[in-house]
């Protein structure tokens, strides 16, 4: 029997939720339009009162989430906001097991098991990576196998991405952004997230289905976030001797406390454990009987034979970032018919676009005609200017960040020799650097951002608003890199400036002051 309804009606809940969390509530219904078994979320607002900046983000990153098409994510319906202006999610229905109820029925998993969840779950990882998605809680109860073996990843980008201003909550209330049992110590120290990021929660997950119990254990969420960050993990050895030296090498690389320190990539991880993925006997109350046919194993069947000969008999190719897709502004262009009321017409289609979060269309929208004005018009005719900026903030809006950065960079080359443009070179750089954050090349990112830091002190002096953020955003990034002491030293002379420039209690200064001081007591 249903109990309420959403949409007018379209999709009808069961009476009571399946789970209560942190972030919210997971219903079961049915979708009455197309006749299909519907899952809900509602997601929490933080404080509990309605937030519309909460549901636009919501609302964007469910659409960007919904771009990730593969057998091991759940697909994305449809998204709302219900009666009582709580955001919602309509996904598909997953049947299974989730990996947590899997440990605690079985304890420790069969090694080819354990191994076998993890290379699905990498195999997910490689293909949101590459789209610029960081899961950021993933665990054990976000894992389900399905009675046919397959492994769906749950929650991909439900977890609205936090701010400082978050992070300075945590230490008021001691209510994580994430579960402690799997955050990193990025996480935890810098609330930031990246491809390594879901790699370390990865290596939690694997360690607890080896050894049968959580990696750090504590009285509460902030003392195991604190051996996240200081402790090393007990060696798996000693809880289970049969579980081969370079299964447990992995899994330590997998917990290295830097990120940078960790697997390149999903694709190497994977690699890694598929020597270990052998014998897949049954698991009870889990799977299905093996002689049921399956049409999902047909399937990959076949698929795996495709250039199964020709990568055989080539040396593996070396995991690289990927490429960026060539935009359709690439495409030959008609000179001399491009006029300018064109490029007005495709920004203000654009907008529109923008305006119901459709990310993907407007910059399809805005590249089609980029490429052929500048060609027309110059590359840095003012209009055009205005268009490729508009066009990499979309892409970045869009959480397209391997096509944003190189988009950001050839403007902000083009501009450089331009005085009366500085502003928007430098503001440029600074995006640049941020897509390169966000996809796990921290290093880079860091490089560029302390040279943007040497133009910005020229050309604004120290004290100047826009310098005082890019230190901010400089020492939470080497925060989350694990350059601690970088980053106590950079955020401690900024907080220096903030209380010299600022009036007592300016918020700005109390979240740096509240990240310090829950530094230095870790420490």
């Amino acid at each position: 029997m249903s109990g309420r309804t959403l949409s007018n009606g379209r999709y009808e809940l069961d009476r009571f939720p399946l789970a209560r969390g942190g972030m919210g509530e997971v219903w079961l219904g049915r979708d009455t339009k197309l006749d299909r078994e519907i899952a809900v979320k509602f997601i929490r607002f933080p404080d509990g009162n309605r937030d519309d900046e909460y549901i636009r983000r919501f609302v964007r990153e469910s659409r960007i989430t919904a771009r990730l098409e593969h057998p091991g994510v759940p697909a994305v319906y449809d998204v709302g906001v219900d009666t009582d202006g709580r955001p919602f999610l309509v996904m598909q229905r997953v049947h299974g097991i989730s990996i947590s109820d899997l440990v605690a029925e079985h304890g420790p998993l069969p090694i080819g098991w354990a191994a076998a969840i993890a290379a699905q779950v990498c195999a997910v990882l490689a293909a949101a990576h590459r789209a610029s998605l960081v899961h950021r809680d993933l665990k054990p109860s976000n894992l389900m196998l399905e009675p046919d073996g397959r492994v769906k990843v749950l929650d991909f980008g439900l977890a609205v991405a936090p701010t400082l201003a978050d992070f300075s909550k945590i230490t008021h209330t001691g209510q994580p952004l994430g579960t402690p049992a799997y955050m990193a110590p990025e996480q935890v120290e810098a609330n930031l997230s990246s491809p390594a990021t879901d790699l370390y929660a990865l290596g939690c997950t694997l360690h607890e289905m080896l050894s049968g119990e959580h990696l750090f254990t504590g009285s509460t969420s902030y003392s195991v976030m604190s051996k996240q960050v200081k402790e090393q993990p007990r060696a798996l050895c000693t809880l289970r001797p049969e579980v081969p030296p370079a299964l447990e090498r992995l899994v330590l690389d997998l917990l290295e406390k830097k990120p940078q320190a960790r697997p390149v990539g999903a694709e190497v991880v994977y690699d890694r454990l598929l020597p270990f993925t052998t014998g897949l006997g049954p698991l009870p109350g889990a799977l299905g009987s093996p002689s049921a046919a399956s049409p999902v194993r047909m399937y990959a069947r076949v698929l795996g034979r495709v250039f199964a000969e020709s990568a055989g008999s080539a040396p593996p190719a070396a995991v690289t970032a990927p490429s960026d897709p060539v935009p359709p502004s690439a495409a030959p262009a008609q000179p001399g018919r491009l006029k300018r009321g064109d490029l007005a017409r495709a920004r203000s289609e654009a907008h529109e676009l923008v305006r119901q979060s459709r990310y993907s269309q407007a910059a399809e929208v805005l590249a089609e005609v980029a490429g052929p004005a500048g060609r027309t018009f110059g590359a840095t005719h003012p209009d055009v200017v205005s268009l490729r900026f508009e066009l990499a903030n979309v892409l970045f809006e869009g959480g397209d960040y391997h096509r944003a950065a190189p988009a950001y960079h050839d403007l902000a080359a083009d501009l450089a020799n331009d005085a009366t443009q500085l502003d928007l070179s430098l503001r440029c750089r600074l995006q640049e650097a941020t897509c390169h954050a966000l996809t796990g090349r921290t290093p880079q990112a860091l490089r560029q951002l302390h040279d943007l830091l040497d133009d910005q002190r020229r050309a604004y002096g120290n004290d100047d608003d826009r310098t005082l953020e890019l230190r901010r955003q400089i020492g939470l990034l080497q925060l989350g890199a694990g350059q601690r002491q970088a980053a106590e030293r950079t955020l401690s002379a900024l907080l220096t400036d903030l209380r010299r420039l600022r009036p007592a209690g300016d918020p700005s200064a109390s979240e740096i002051a509240d990240l310090l001081d829950t530094l230095r007591r870790s420490r």
